[in-house]
């Protein structure tokens, strides 16, 4: 594996985090939408994270065995939460049933702040990640001279 494959593997896992605190922000800030164009309340949204092979192809089939167990990290597919919605009581709200219940998203605040502070703390790994491979291979450099 050379410096930039390391750096490859580290941006993906970026990349992945990247949408995974997006998801994150959609759904915080959906928490109220009680109504979109699909009818009903908004459902939260969640990634599913799968490993791809680095090398594909031709290209896999001339690296040695390490190299072909490598795995970059993607979003490969966004599902929908499908737990219940919750439910209020807020007569005076425009979408309240005839007893005065409102359908709320199923989106729990705290599940969506641990995981905002998990994918930080794996963004925050990533970026050392790469951190560390750049110093190996400054450090390679000076080797040389």
């Amino acid at each position: 594996m050379n410096f930039l494959t390391a750096m490859d593997i580290s941006a993906s896992g970026l990349t992945a985090q990247r949408g995974r605190m997006n998801l994150i922000a959609m759904n915080l800030s959906h928490m109220n939408t009680t109504h979109t164009p699909e009818g009903g309340p908004y459902r939260a949204k969640l990634p599913v994270f799968s490993a791809m092979p680095v090398y594909k192809g031709m290209r896999g089939r001339f690296k040695d065995s390490l190299d072909r167990e490598l795995d970059d990290v993607k979003i490969t597919e966004i599902v929908e939460d499908q737990r219940d919605f919750k439910m209020i009581f807020d007569p005076s709200h425009p979408d309240a049933d005839q007893f005065g219940y409102v359908l709320m998203p199923n989106i729990n605040v705290i599940e969506e702040m641990v995981d905002m502070v998990s994918a930080k703390r794996s963004y925050e790994a990533g970026v050392t990640a790469i951190g560390a491979s750049h110093n190996m291979a400054l450090k390679a450099l000076e080797i040389l001279r």
